[in-house]
């Protein structure tokens, strides 16, 4: 055990030193400050602060980092700590591995247990808002499964798909056309938008608000745009107009983060140089400029605070809290070629290397 922990402490070091000292230690703001709470290594499977309590599969939640893939809980517990052998799809409910020409996917929950089996699935497995889709071999086609496996509705694209979101029953699609759609709980389109404007048109970002009444689209390249639309008229099959349109520079020739943060009151995506933070009631927007590729993104940005993960190169990385709409209050740099980030409530948890870490904001 002394030599296990040894080792633990050896791979965990750089990190702790450099998160903790730089984050955990340095108040955030006037009132809030990040408080150190665990750190866990994926490599020992042991957690630096253990509770005798019996693990809650409602505290689970999932990680990937580097090459292992699991579910930890608030308290640094692991309860699947495991390397990836294939192709991995992962989600708060589901998780599955599978190979290009699976023959059967697998598909297991937060405790490792088996929940279903899904024979010849012509597919790849993809959850989302509570639910297990099968994703087409060639991306152009959708399938919404039930827990048996059944299939409750199956719909075909004219392209391949890029992106995918789903929430309040409805599921938005962007593809290689440049055409974005909206599916209702019967896999029905319900609304179809092409946003154009561009040379290539291609949707690279696609995000759903929780009520499904707002969605946003990062579209195009030469020029590439943000789009933010809402639903007017029926609540279920409104049609979605543009009430915001933004050029981006340069863009990007690949797949762009975009989420609705704040209690879908803000919506952040990637932009040439950082981030943009969209005010849906404010009706304006701000960049932040941001050093590196955008690596992670805490999809609450609750309290006020956003934090977000970015990589310089490629064995560095750096974490950004940014107090809300738009201002950098503190930058902590650390080493490592992956990075994990999660917010939960007024926890936050990040990772590099081997080693998971959370920390606790507090109001003081």
């Amino acid at each position: 055990m002394a030599q296990k922990g040894k080792k633990f402490w050896i791979i965990a070091g750089v990190l702790l030193f450099i998160i903790y000292f730089f984050v955990a230690a340095r108040p955030i703001s006037h009132e809030t400050v990040l408080t150190h709470a665990w750190l866990s290594s994926l490599d020992s499977n042991y957690p630096a602060v253990i509770e005798q309590t019996e693990l809650n599969p409602l505290s689970l939640f999932p990680f990937t980092l580097g090459d292992h893939f699991g579910y930890v809980d608030d308290q640094g517990r692991f309860s699947i700590n495991q390397v990836k052998k294939g192709d991995l799809s992962l989600s708060d409910t589901y998780w599955a591995e599978y190979g290009a020409e699976s023959a059967a996917v697998e598909i297991r929950n937060p405790l490792n247990e088996p929940e279903l089996t899904i024979e010849d699935p012509r597919g790849y497995p993809f959850f989302l808002d509570g639910k297990i889709f099968i994703i087409g071999r060639e991306q152009n086609s959708l399938s919404c499964l039930d827990d048996s496996g059944g299939v409750l509705w199956h719909h075909d694209f004219a392209a391949p798909l890029t992106c995918i979101d789903a929430a309040a029953g409805l599921v938005l699609t962007g593809s290689l056309d440049g055409v974005a759609e909206v599916l209702n709980s019967e896999g029905k389109r319900i609304f179809l938008f092409e946003p154009g404007g561009s040379r290539l048109q291609v949707i690279l970002g696609c995000a759903l608000s929780r009520d499904g009444t707002r969605i946003g689209v990062i579209s195009g390249i030469d020029d590439q745009r943000f789009l933010l639309l809402e639903r007017f008229g029926d609540t279920k099959n409104g049609e979605y107009k543009v009430v915001y349109h933004e050029f981006l520079e340069d863009g990007f020739r690949r797949a762009v983060h975009i989420s609705f943060i704040d209690q879908d009151r803000r919506i952040v995506f990637e932009r040439e140089g950082g981030i943009g933070i969209y005010g849906i009631s404010e009706r304006s927007g701000v960049k932040v400029p941001l050093s590196g590729v955008v690596t992670a993104v805490d999809e609450e940005g609750e309290d006020g605070l956003l934090f977000v993960i970015t990589s310089p190169s490629a064995a560095q990385k750096r974490l950004a809290a940014i107090r809300l709409p738009g201002k950098i209050i503190m930058e902590a740099p650390f080493k490592s070629g992956t990075a994990f980030l999660r917010r939960k409530g007024d926890r936050i948890y990040t990772g590099g290397g081997q080693t998971l870490a959370s920390f606790v904001l507090e109001k003081k």
